[in-house]
């Protein structure tokens, strides 16, 4: 019987961990937007956008209509950030962004702790996460504060940087923007070798992210030419130097008032550092705490992961309360404070807002469900063994 549960136990923390992926890759909950002013028949989901883990992606699709003609899907995250700003609403690219910087890093966290979890023995189970905490360790220094740190990012969040980046402002149209010159690099590359398009599509999604890497740092490049000489950076490719500069860039896109933007991008600064020691501190405790199977903490080790949907709500809820109660007076109207809607139907002036779960938040769900039940099965072949 105790092997019975211990095999139980063990299939659904593994079903679990292959889960993560997909809730990784997946949209977890979705926000539209509609009003008269878009039609159902040219907008059938509102203005719409979905949250991931590593970021906001477009949620419209590409309408194929007799009459209505489009090349590609409107970019809806761009339409939500215009509408937003006329009521002093920050870009959406400006929450979240220590999360979104961290999540592979966290995910994978979760990941070996659940490894841990699989092993009953203390001394392979402090093996497993001595190795695997510090694997995770490395990579996380690599990519936040080595040199061309963001090779080793997710290609996910760079799209996600760059989406937010390609959103042109009235101040910005007359310039090119960081699409336009990967572009025109892109276009300049093929003429001087025309077998360039080929070998790119076989490569893929690597080629797609240094593509956009190389355009992140063009754009920055550019920014810093407009600065005096005294207060430019060199570009170093590190997480934390894109962090910094693309949150404050993120931040002037709309409402550029340096004297209250520069405070908040040293304390979102400051709060990713903290959090990368945070990280390792808890794997350091997590190694300490957990050498005993019979102890409490043990428990240590899936708590987190069964809890991941409810982290999830408190950290967008909270984040919406920012986005609300964070309102610049350049603002077109103003409004008062509000907390918009976590979920279902509410209404901000003519708009009907609808916020609700998608495919991804039901997939964490079901992660939990299933450590729910491992976790009982551990508990009670621990009480048998006794």
């Amino acid at each position: 019987m105790t092997n019975r549960r211990s095999l139980t136990a063990n299939i659904l923390v593994l079903a679990a961990i292959g889960l993560l992926t997909a809730i990784y890759l997946t949209p977890i909950w979705w926000v539209s937007l509609t009003a008269p002013n878009y039609p159902e028949e040219a907008f059938p989901d509102g203005i719409r956008i979905h949250f991931h883990m590593n970021g906001v992606f477009n949620g419209c699709e590409k309408i194929e209509k007799v009459e209505i003609s489009e090349e590609e899907a409107i970019d809806c995250v761009h339409e939500m950030d215009t509408i937003n700003h006329y009521v002093g609403m920050y870009p959406i690219a400006a929450g979240g962004v220590v999360e979104r910087a961290f999540s592979p890093f966290l995910v994978s966290m979760l990941a070996v702790m659940l490894v841990g979890f699989l092993f009953t023995q203390p001394g392979i189970r402090t093996g497993v996460l001595s190795v695997g905490f510090a694997v995770i360790v490395g990579w996380m220094y690599l990519t936040y504060y080595a040199d061309d740190g963001l090779k080793y990012q997710n290609a996910g969040y760079i799209e996600a940087l760059i989406t937010s980046l390609d959103q042109d402002t009235e101040a910005e149209q007359k310039e090119m923007t960081p699409g336009e010159a990967l572009i025109a690099r892109l276009k300049a590359s093929l003429e001087e070798d025309g077998t360039e398009q080929q070998d790119r599509a076989e490569k893929g999604k690597e080629s797609e992210k240094a593509d956009n890497i190389e355009s992140l740092h063009v754009t920055f490049e550019k920014d810093q030419e407009r600065k005096p000489v005294n207060e430019r950076e060199q570009w170093m490719g590190s997480g934390t130097q894109m962090l910094s500069w693309h949150y404050e860039k993120n931040l002037a896109r709309y409402f550029n008032v340096p004297e209250q933007i520069k405070p908040m991008v040293a304390t979102m600064s400051a709060a990713a550092d903290v959090v990368f020691w945070l990280i390792i501190a808890a794997m350091v405790f997590l190694i300490v705490a957990t050498r005993k199977t019979n102890s409490k903490l043990y428990w240590l080790l899936v708590i987190p992961s069964i809890l991941l949907p409810v982290f999830f709500i408190i950290d967008y809820s909270a984040w919406l309360w920012w986005y609300g109660h964070t309102l610049n007076d350049m603002g077109a109207f103003t409004v008062k404070p509000f907390m918009p809607t976590v979920f279902g139907d509410g209404k901000v002036a003519q708009f009907t807002t609808h916020s609700y779960p998608n495919t991804g938040f039901g997939l964490m769900v079901l992660f939990s469900v299933l450590l729910i039940i491992a976790a009982n099965q551990r508990y009670k072949q621990f009480n048998i063994d006794k």
